[in-house]
């Protein structure tokens, strides 16, 4: 680990250039980069940078899948003094506009071949008078860094110079399930010191050899992600996208040793080692999410891939890490809760009015310190919505403490749904139906009643080679759960939507 703690992501580059410059930073198509090649490369990216204009307070904007262009990219805009704003490959041409408009980005660096979409020509009709040039990362890059004067330029220092804690490091957007996306301004000083602690409770070291699905354009894989990688010393294996049979290939291939995701993610790899068996002997940690992680999953994934440091974990967007388990906590607790406030954070249980609630009752968890946000771009009403007056984000999740200060995550707020009079809480039921031996995977929602107001409606995910019916698994439900929990209706499907990040799109369930 980095030792003391660099001012921002581009000294944290330089320092670990000169900490372990022979050391592989990141392994692409078989292909290895030093950590002092990552550090040149990204200086001359900087240099043609500057070279365009591109300067402090600017924004310049990536939309594309992790690559280790990307990292470059995005250490070079840094070291410039701007913003990097990060667009999900799935939006539409309309909804890159929108955010490309909103944060005045000037340079956008993008792609074309990615499952063939040329994303350049999405944005063609967009009226985006800020921006002054795309350059395509799988095409241009090296062409565009020959532009400036290369990984010597004296300018990059000077820009350098003029960065500290409190510059802005990036802009990431809100997934967009309650409204229209929010820009989440963020800081080195709030990025760097989680990112650090994170980095110690999952025990990320030197030579780790990190498999970075979870893209690049979202919290959990850029700042817990590649930047850890440099912080840590380990080596970052970028995937373009999950794909479970790609994913073995590099774990057995390039004996990866550690690798977060969503429950999505291991449960894929899951079902494939019952169907065949392959080697996940290298594995030994990574981290899953909160709110819908059952505890027979996290028990699978610890003792059938042997991920024995495998850790529970929970942040958001506004806030990179807001609790984590430790080394050492035993496997219940583990499995059952995201851990207590990250170093440098409190976090509370709360009610509606923002008053903390007694230990082991349920309400929102909020959050204070040095990981919050600094707000929503251009929206301080949204800002003043979401962080109080004493500072504490809430963050729309609801969770219990126990008094230990572990937090559970019940759900998200927004998917409760009441069913005759009864609060049902659905990943509190996905957790119940994960225990049935023929479900992989479930993901629950509650659909209009005319009697009860509304009740549960479940898509399940059967394993390989299992079968269940509907009434089968209504009699398991109602054996196992408490009669308002228990699903009206199931529906067998071969896969649950998801966004890019791996999450179950609940939105697009219940509209269908």
């Amino acid at each position: 680990m980095l030792d003391p703690l660099p001012a921002t992501i581009p000294h944290a580059a330089q320092a670990a250039a000169a900490t372990w410059p022979d050391a592989p930073s990141v392994l692409e198509n078989g292909e290895v980069w030093s950590f002092a090649e990552l550090w040149q490369r990204s200086r001359a990216a900087a240099s043609a940078l500057i070279a365009r204009g591109i300067k402090a307070g600017d924004r310049v904007a990536i939309w594309a899948p992790n690559s280790r262009e990307w990292i470059v990219a995005a250490i070079a805009t840094m070291a410039c003094g701007a913003a990097v704003v990060t667009l999900n490959t799935r939006l539409k041409g309309r909804e890159a506009g929108d955010i490309l408009r909103r944060t005045n980005a000037r340079l956008l660096f993008t792609v074309e071949g990615f499952l063939g979409i040329d994303y350049r020509a999405l944005i063609v009709d967009e009226d985006l008078p800020a921006l002054e040039g795309t350059v395509l990362l799988d095409r241009e890059f090296d062409a565009f860094m020959r532009d400036g004067r290369g990984a010597g330029d004296p300018a990059v220092d000077a820009a350098m110079a003029q960065i500290d804690a409190d510059t802005v490091s990036d802009i990431l957007f809100t997934s967009g399930t309650t409204g229209s996306p929010k820009g989440v301004l963020m800081t080195y000083g709030r990025v760097l010191p989680q990112a650090a602690v994170w980095c110690a409770n999952t025990r990320l070291t030197e030579g780790d050899r990190y498999l970075i699905a979870n893209p690049f354009f979202h919290s959990f894989g850029m700042k817990v992600g590649w930047v850890a990688c440099i912080l840590a010393g380990a080596v970052a294996v970028p995937m373009l996208q999950f794909d479970v049979g790609q994913a073995i290939d590099l774990i057995e291939r390039e004996r990866i040793t550690f690798m977060p995701g969503p429950p999505t993610i291991f449960q894929m790899l899951l079902a494939e080692l019952d169907k065949r068996k392959w080697d996940c002997s290298s594995l030994r940690g990574g981290t899953t999410g909160a709110a819908t992680v059952p505890p027979a999953l996290v028990e699978r994934i610890r003792n059938d891939l042997g991920m024995v440091d495998l850790i529970t974990a929970y942040g958001m967007t506004e806030c990179v890490n807001i609790t984590t388990c430790v080394p050492g906590d035993d496997a219940e607790t583990i499995a059952r809760t995201c851990g207590k406030a990250f170093p440098g954070n409190e976090v509370r249980i709360a009610d509606e009015n923002g008053n903390e609630l007694p230990r082991g009752e349920a309400g929102e968890v909020l959050v204070r310190g040095q990981g919050v946000m600094l707000g929503y771009l251009d929206n301080p009403e949204a800002t003043a919505e979401a962080i109080d007056a004493a500072g504490w984000l809430h963050t729309g999740d609801v969770g219990t403490m126990d008094e230990r200060g572990y937090v559970r995550i019940t759900d998200r707020m927004k998917d409760l749904y009441i069913s005759g009079g009864f609060n049902v809480y659905p990943a509190e039921v996905e957790k119940l139906l994960a225990e049935h031996p023929a479900i992989g995977m479930a993901a629950v929602v509650g659909v209009p009643d005319e009697r009860l107001g509304e009740v549960g409606r479940a898509f399940v995910v059967l394993r390989p080679g299992a079968s269940a019916t509907e009434a089968e698994l209504v009699a398991w439900s109602r054996e196992n759960m408490a009669n308002y929990k228990v699903p009206r209706s199931f529906v067998l499907v071969d896969d649950l939507p998801r966004n890019a990040s791996g999450k179950v799109l609940k939105t697009e369930l219940r509209a269908g």
